[in-house]
């Protein structure tokens, strides 16, 4: 049953990102209830809503970051690293970028999912790292990102290689991204890493996968 997936994710992982937050924003209760279900040094990564990120685009936002925050901050110091995901069609502008970042509580752990090639760029990966902040790696059909690291912590999105959320990685793929993950890892604190290519429960096994070859790597 759902109310028991959590209990049994937290013995296989030991982090999660929570995407239903990018469509609507949980309630306090919801927060607290992930927060309690979850052993000590399990960390959430939260996706942002898509109202900061897709309809305001980063501006002109008022209270909508502050009202995200104040429930998201309800997970304590299991609050991992918070998720922004620009949509496809917003291509590079440093101006609203660098504005943004520059309002935001440096106290949390941003990164984001550029979605447009337009942001991969020098210029922008200067931006991220005067703030500290992530440039989300994400792997996908039909678009190649940079296997960079901007911050003190990597981000790793894995959407599927053949097919988008709907393929299995090969353990060939996934060997040369644990080599490729493991070298990354030099260079920073910590690494998160999120498989979102749930079609028949693909992620879990690519994840366990994964976590094998990297400890071996």
């Amino acid at each position: 049953p759902k109310s028991k997936w959590l209990q049994f994710y937290v013995k296989q992982f030991n982090t999660v990102e929570l995407n239903n937050s990018f469509y609507h924003l949980p309630s306090e209760k919801a927060f607290a209830t992930w927060r309690e279900s979850a052993p000590e040094n399990f960390v959430f990564a939260v996706k942002v809503s898509r109202f900061i990120t897709h309809i305001k685009r980063l501006k002109n936002l008022g209270s909508a970051v502050e009202n995200f925050l104040s429930r998201a901050r309800l997970l304590q110091d299991k609050l991992g690293p918070l998720l922004y995901q620009l949509p496809p069609n917003m291509k590079r502008n440093a101006e609203v970028l660098g504005s943004f970042l520059s309002s935001l509580p440096q106290k949390y752990q941003h990164v984001f999912e550029f979605r447009h090639e337009s942001w991969l760029d020098d210029s922008i990966f200067h931006i991220l790292q005067q703030y500290n902040a992530g440039l989300c790696v994400f792997d996908m059909p039909g678009f190649t990102c940079p296997l960079v690291a901007t911050s003190d912590f990597a981000y790793i999105r894995f959407h599927g290689s053949a097919s988008l959320y709907s393929s299995c990685y090969s353990n060939e793929e996934l060997s040369q991204w644990a080599q490729k993950i493991a070298r990354l890892g030099e260079k920073v604190k910590a690494v998160y890493i999120y498989f979102n290519n749930d079609a028949e429960a693909f992620a879990v096994k690519n994840a366990l996968t994964l976590t094998k070859f990297i400890s071996i790597a």
